[in-house]
C-alpha cells in the first residue's frame, strides 16, 4: 500500500465517519452532558471498536456476518437494543448537566462513558459489512497484508477521534451558548436520532 492509495481510503473513510451515526451521536451527547474533557473516555471507546472493527475484517469475521444469517441477526438485534436504550435514556433526561458536577453524575464515569460508546461501536453489524466491502478494495494481495490492515486502522481510528473531538466540542459549546431548554431538546433530539437509528437498524437486511 503506498501513501495515494492511503489518502484516498482517508478521503473516503472521512465521510463515512463525519456523516451523524450512532457514535458521533455519542460525542455531541456528552459533549453536551460532561464536557469535552470527559467526553474523551467515549471517544477512546471507539477508537478501540475501530481497531476490533479492522481486525475482524482483517480474520474475515465481516464475512461471516455477510454468510450467516444467523450471527449477523444475534449482532443486529443486540446493536438495536442497546441504541434504543441509549435513545430512551436521552430523550428521558434533563437536559445538559452542570458540568462542575459531571462527575458524580450517574453513567458518567470514564469507564461508563468508554464502554457506552465501544457497545455501540462494536455490536453495529453495518459497520463489519461495510468495512468489509470497502477495506479489501485499497489492500495490496500481493504485499503483506497485516501492516497494511495495521495502517488502515490507525488512519481510521485517527479520524473517528477527530471527528468525534469536533462533535463533542460543539456539544460542549451548545451548553454555554444555549439556554437549558434548548440543550434539553439537544438531547432530546440525538435521544430521537438514536431511536430512528436502532429501528433502521432492526430493519436492516443482509444484500443477497
Amino acid at each position: 500500500m503506498n501513501a495515494t492509495t492511503l489518502l484516498v481510503f482517508a478521503l473516503v473513510a472521512l465521510v463515512a465517519i463525519a456523516t451523524p451515526g450512532p457514535t458521533v451521536l455519542l460525542a455531541l451527547a456528552n459533549g453536551s452532558r460532561y464536557g469535552v474533557r470527559r467526553s474523551v473516555p467515549g471517544m477512546l471507546g471507539a477508537v478501540a471498536s475501530d481497531f476490533v472493527l479492522v481486525g475482524a475484517v482483517a480474520v474475515g469475521l465481516g464475512a461471516l456476518l455477510a454468510a450467516s444469517e444467523f450471527w449477523f441477526s444475534v449482532v443486529k438485534w443486540v446493536g438495536a437494543a442497546y441504541l434504543a436504550w441509549l435513545g430512551l435514556r436521552l430523550l428521558r433526561s434533563q437536559g445538559g448537566l452542570d458540568l462542575s458536577q459531571a462527575g458524580s453524575a450517574e453513567g458518567a464515569t470514564a469507564r461508563g462513558i468508554f464502554a457506552k460508546s465501544f457497545l455501540v461501536a462494536v455490536t453495529n453489524p453495518k459497520g463489519y459489512l461495510f468495512c468489509s466491502a470497502l477495506l479489501p478494495q485499497f489492500i495490496d494481495a500481493g504485499a503483506p497484508q497485516w501492516p497494511q490492515y495495521a495502517a488502515i486502522a490507525v488512519v481510521f481510528a485517527g479520524l473517528d477521534f477527530a471527528v468525534m473531538l469536533a462533535y463533542a466540542i460543539v456539544g460542549a459549546k451548545a451548553v454555554q451558548l444555549l439556554h437549558r431548554r434548548a440543550v434539553l431538546w439537544l438531547d432530546r433530539c440525538c435521544g430521537g436520532a438514536l431511536l430512528a437509528l436502532a429501528g433502521s437498524l432492526a430493519f436492516y437486511r443482509r444484500s443477497a
